[in-house]
C-alpha cells in the first residue's frame, strides 16, 4: 500500500512541525529553571542616572601613572593597587558580577596587604565575569571596569 502526499498536505505537516519546534523551544527557555536568565542589575534605570559619575571616575583612573591591575593567579584573582598611593587611605569595594546568573554576584570590601588583595577562587566558577573596582584615595574617586574569563 502506497501513501501519496500532495503538496498541500506536505506544507501543512512541515508548518505544524516547525510550530511545535518553536513552541517547545519557548517552553524550555521560559519555564525550565535550568535556563533561567537574570538582569545584571535590578535597578538599571536608577543606575543610568549615575552613569556620568562613573565616567568621571573611569577618567580619573585612566589619568593615573599606574592603574589597578587584576590578574588571575592559582589561588584566585589578585588585585594590585598603585604603589604611589598610601594603602591605608584606599577604601572602596570590588564587585564581581556573573552576567549569566546574578545569584553568583558578590561584593568585597577592599582590604589591602602590600597594595594587593586576593579574591579567593572558592567563590569563582569558570566562565565570564564582570569586575568593577570602585575606590577612593585622598577624596579622589576612581573606577575600573573589566570583563574576564575565569
Amino acid at each position: 500500500m502506497k501513501i501519496k502526499i500532495n503538496w498541500g498536505t506536505a506544507m501543512v505537516i512541515v508548518m505544524v512541525l516547525f510550530m511545535v519546534f518553536i513552541l517547545q523551544f519557548l517552553y524550555r527557555s521560559m519555564a525550565i529553571d535550568k535556563y533561567e536568565h537574570h538582569l545584571v542589575s535590578e535597578d538599571y534605570y536608577k543606575d543610568e542616572l549615575y552613569y556620568q559619575n562613573e565616567i568621571d571616575k573611569v577618567n580619573n583612573a585612566s589619568k593615573l601613572v599606574q592603574n589597578v591591575k587584576a590578574v588571575r593567579v592559582k589561588e584566585g584573582i589578585l588585585v594590585t593597587f598603585p604603589d604611589d598611593m598610601d594603602e591605608t587611605k584606599i577604601t572602596g569595594k570590588i564587585y564581581l558580577q556573573r552576567p549569566s546568573d546574578k545569584r553568583l554576584d558578590f561584593v568585597k570590601e577592599i582590604e589591602l596587604t602590600n597594595h594587593e588583595m586576593l579574591i579567593r577562587e572558592d567563590k569563582l566558577i569558570n566562565g565570564k565575569w564582570n569586575l568593577k573596582i570602585d575606590w577612593i584615595h585622598d577624596s579622589h574617586e576612581y573606577l575600573l571596569k573589566e570583563s574576564f574569563f575565569y
